[in-house]
Formats: structure tokens, sequence, C-alpha cells
């Protein structure tokens, strides 16, 4: 099993893998937060354009790391066949899916507001985040640049369980995955150092600088 030290080296790793799109003019796009410190590392390698796209789990209740499905900054969104049974019912997607988005039109004023957005019209676009667990942020995210007009959609992530490929690979171009195992439990533990990712360092990865970690 694949144990990547920690973000930065995930990313670097990562950039190896995507080299060929260097000189083809790609945007990387990164999943906050874990995934836009590592979209810019991605991003510099490949002397690509970078920036943000503004997705969110929808939580299950009483659990709101589990997601049951997610939406994206334009509103749409998706809920899983899991939904119903972990006991979300309409009431409560409702109200979940105006707390996501409450959230990224926050995310979005502070990540974005002295900069203009990065139009993904026309282009082969590299959407990155430091795992995937359920997949459903990284679909939201392929949903919002297939809306906005990539022509190319490609995921590029570490770590994600081999089912999860299997469907965001339905809805990508392309999918680069370093580490697909059968056990998975969390993304957390294919990294040695795991630290949470503030709003800041996301803020410093946009305008062009940060680590990978905090």
């Amino acid at each position: 099993m694949r144990v990547f030290d920690d973000r930065a080296d995930a990313a670097r790793q990562l950039a190896r893998r995507l080299m060929r799109y260097r000189g083809e003019a790609p945007l990387v796009l990164g999943i906050p937060r874990g995934g836009v410190p590592m979209a810019r590392i991605v991003a510099d390698a490949l002397g690509a354009d970078m920036d943000v796209v503004l997705v969110r789990k929808l939580g299950a209740p009483g659990n709101a790391e589990f997601a049951i499905g997610a939406i994206e900054e334009s509103g749409w969104w998706f809920v899983s066949p899991d939904a119903q049974a972990s006991g979300a019912d309409e009431a409560y997607l409702a109200r979940e899916r105006e707390r996501q988005l409450a959230v990224i039109a926050a995310r979005r004023a502070l990540y974005t507001r002295e900069r203009p957005r990065k139009d993904p019209s026309g282009r082969t676009v590299i959407v990155v985040d430091d795992g995937l667990a359920t997949g459903a942020t990284m679909l939201a995210a392929l949903h919002a640049v297939r809306r906005q007009g990539a022509a190319r959609a490609v995921c590029a992530v570490p770590v994600a369980p081999p089912g999860t490929l299997n469907e965001v690979a339905r809805h990508a171009d392309e999918v680069i995955c370093l580490e697909a195992p059968a056990v998975f439990r969390s993304v957390g533990e294919f990294y040695r150092r795991f630290d949470q990712v503030e709003d800041d360092e996301v803020v410093r990865a946009l305008k062009g600088g940060g680590s990978a970690q905090p």
C-alpha cells in the first residue's frame, strides 16, 4: 500500500503522471480545501493556469462527514441512493442544500474577491483533490466544469477506492489515481501527515504561493 508523506508529496507524484498535458494550456482546478494547495503544485509543474472549483458534500443526518450527495456553485445537486436510508427526507435535504450553498457563497467571496475566475470553456480541465471516498464532490466538480464548457475533464487524485473510481470514470474523460486499494477506510490513512487545510492557505495557493500543508 502506497502512503504519501503529505499533500505536497502526493501532488508532485500526480504532476509527474500529468506531464503530457504540459504545453497544452490546461486549467487545473482544486476542490477546497485540501485539493487547492495540491492544485497549485500541479499547475506550477505543468506551467498551467490554476483556480478553484466550489462544491460541497451534502452530509447525512447526524453524520455530516458521510456524503449522501453533493452540490455545486450553480445550485445543481444530486443525492445518492443511500440518502433516504440515512434519514434524509425532503425537508432535511432542502435545509442541507441551502446550508452548503451559503458555505460556497462565503468561500467565493473569500477566495476570489480580488481576482477574476479562470474560464474553463474549450479547455482541458484537470480537477484535483487529495483523495476520494464516495466521490460525491468530484462528481459535482466534473458537472460544474462540463456546465462551463470544458472540452475535456480529467479527475486527478492520489487515492480512491475502486468502486468510486468506476463511478467517477463514467463522468470524466480521464481518471488519474495513484493508489486504488481494495480495503479503504478513509483518505487520511494514506498520508503520514494529513493536517487540516485552512482558508488562509487556500488563498495563498490561489495567489501563487504557499505549501500543500498548513
